[in-house]
């Protein structure tokens, strides 16, 4: 894959195409890793009808993103964190559209699940959520929600993020990746210290169903179509509008002290090591509580300072947001973490503990890179695709 790299303090440095809107110069020490996802509304357009076909059959056949049970290992806690410069926030933003009927007033409607199709072909998915940016345009999760760490393959195809999923259906639309920013050590070296990932999606698409049309029309036609014995159809389309526009964006956080109280969400399914599955990944769970003040470390993954929180979900989990100061009124607050691994610490073969990496100021250097970068639309008004 082409990348662009974005050095310590210095301007960017291009190795494969520029990307429109990237500050000059890396906020804190770190490099940015940028990787296309769908580089046009065509491709986008043909992602999106990828899991919308067949009534959405893609999105109902994926499973969770599981983690081999001798991977859910004691995780240990040493020393203490040093943040690389001063705190620092970007405040969250609230979509303009009706959130809906929840049965838990204190699920945010950012919050969602992000589907995939990893190197061995399988139908996956994560959690993530909508993140403050200037375009209303960015998602949040975790590094292996975005590359394939298994087969290293590099980019999980045809990715989307699909906020407030449930069931098969999507109230706000599927937003499809066009660009993922992740660091450096992560992109090459798999380092899941800095297991986390932003991703800049287009507009929201939806699809109302099928038309039959003629032949010519058929050909003129430039978004998603089928031919069915001899017969032409194509997928009736319409832009859904930004992200951040329809459920809002939660806030960002780095460099804060160690031992803060946050609220995590995600979308739990697998089972636990030993056998027994008490969630489906129907539904977004939370876990609250205080986080460790001291650093976490797995030698298994490469990980030496994460933050860890009690937490007895599973895989599924993966990717979703850790937000500090929790409003349940307006179900935002700033994402400070993103669940990362998972780990059993009374050794009973059932999962107690998630961990996430810190944000650092490294972090907020690719936050930055990614909230700055315009994605635009995938189809128009009529249903005719954007080139």
């Amino acid at each position: 894959m082409k990348r662009i790299l974005l050095p310590i303090g210095g301007a960017a440095v291009a190795t494969g195409m520029l990307v429109a809107g990237l500050p000059a110069t890396a906020q804190a020490a770190g490099d940015v890793a940028i990787d296309p996802m769908a580089r046009n509304a065509s491709q986008a357009a043909s992602v999106a009808s990828f899991w919308f076909a067949s009534n959405s059959a893609a999105l109902r056949r994926a499973t969770a993103y599981t983690w081999d049970s001798n991977d859910v290992r004691k995780v240990v806690s040493k020393g203490g964190y040093t943040p690389d410069g001063r705190p620092g926030t970007a405040a969250p933003t609230s979509g303009n559209k009706a959130a809906g009927s929840s049965q838990n007033v204190n699920l945010p409607r950012t919050v969602g699940k992000v589907f995939f199709v990893d190197g061995s072909g399988k139908f996956r998915w994560c959690s993530a959520t909508s993140i403050q940016s200037n375009y209303r345009n960015l998602v949040a999760t975790a590094g292996h929600c975005v590359y394939d760490t298994e087969s290293n393959k590099a980019l999980l195809d045809n990715w989307v993020f699909v906020p407030g999923y449930y069931q098969g259906k999507a109230p706000w639309g599927i937003y499809v990746g066009k660009q993922a920013f992740t660091h450096y050590d992560f992109d090459v070296y798999e380092d899941y210290d800095r297991d986390y990932a932003f991703v800049t999606v287009y507009n929201g698409i939806r699809f109302n169903g099928v038309k039959r049309v003629s032949k010519r029309d058929f050909q003129r036609f430039s978004g998603p179509k089928r031919s069915w014995g001899g017969r032409h159809y194509i997928l009736l389309s319409e832009d859904a509008g930004r992200l951040g526009d329809n459920v809002g964006g939660q806030g960002f956080s780095w460099n804060q002290p160690a031992n803060r109280t946050v609220r995590t969400f995600g979308y739990p399914a697998a089972s636990h090591p030993d056998g027994d599955r008490p969630y489906s990944g129907v539904t977004p769970k939370h876990c609250y509580g205080r986080t460790t003040a001291k650093a976490v470390g797995a030698s298994w993954l490469k990980i030496q300072e994460h933050i860890g929180l009690k937490c007895a979900v599973t895989p599924g989990y993966d990717g979703g947001p850790w937000l500090q100061q929790y409003s349940n009124a307006k179900r935002t607050g700033y994402v400070n973490g993103v669940t990362s691994t998972f780990a059993d610490q009374d050794g009973n073969d059932r999962i107690d503990y998630i961990t996430s990496p810190y944000f650092d100021g490294e972090t907020a250097s690719v936050y930055n890179a990614a909230k700055n970068v315009w994605s635009g639309k995938i189809v128009g008004r009529n249903g005719e695709l954007y080139r």
